[in-house]
C-alpha cells in the first residue's frame, strides 16, 4: 500500500502520513505562534472591549441627554459624558495604531 504524500505547513518538504516527524513543529506564518500574533490578539480584544465601553457611554449620555427635562446641570454632565467617551475612543485608535506601527517596525 503506497504512503500518502503531505506536504508541511511550511511547504517546504514531504512527509508520509504515517511519519510526520520531518515537518518542522512550528510553522512561521502561524500569527498564533509568534509573538507579534499573540500581541496583536491582546490589542484587538483591548480595543474591541474598549470601543464596546465607550459606545455604551454614548448611548448612556444620549439617555441622560433625552431624560434631562430642561435641566442645565443634567445637560452638561450629559454632554460631557458623550463628550468625554469620544475622547476615550479616540484615544484608544490612536494608541493602537501607535502600537501598532511600533510592533511591526520591531518584528
Amino acid at each position: 500500500m503506497p504512503a500518502l504524500a503531505i506536504t508541511c505547513p511550511d511547504g517546504s518538504k514531504q512527509a508520509t502520513a504515517p511519519d510526520l516527524s520531518l515537518c518542522n513543529a512550528e510553522d512561521p506564518t502561524n500569527a498564533d505562534t509568534n509573538l507579534m500574533g499573540q500581541v496583536n490578539i491582546i490589542i484587538n480584544v483591548a480595543l474591541g472591549v474598549i470601543a464596546i465601553v465607550a459606545v455604551g457611554f454614548i448611548i448612556v449620555g444620549g439617555l441622560q441627554y433625552t431624560t434631562s427635562q430642561g435641566d442645565p446641570g443634567k445637560i452638561a454632565k450629559a454632554k460631557n459624558t458623550i463628550m468625554y467617551s469620544i475622547i476615550g475612543l479616540v484615544v484608544a485608535l490612536l494608541a493602537f495604531a501607535i502600537v501598532n506601527f511600533v510592533l511591526t517596525n520591531i518584528f
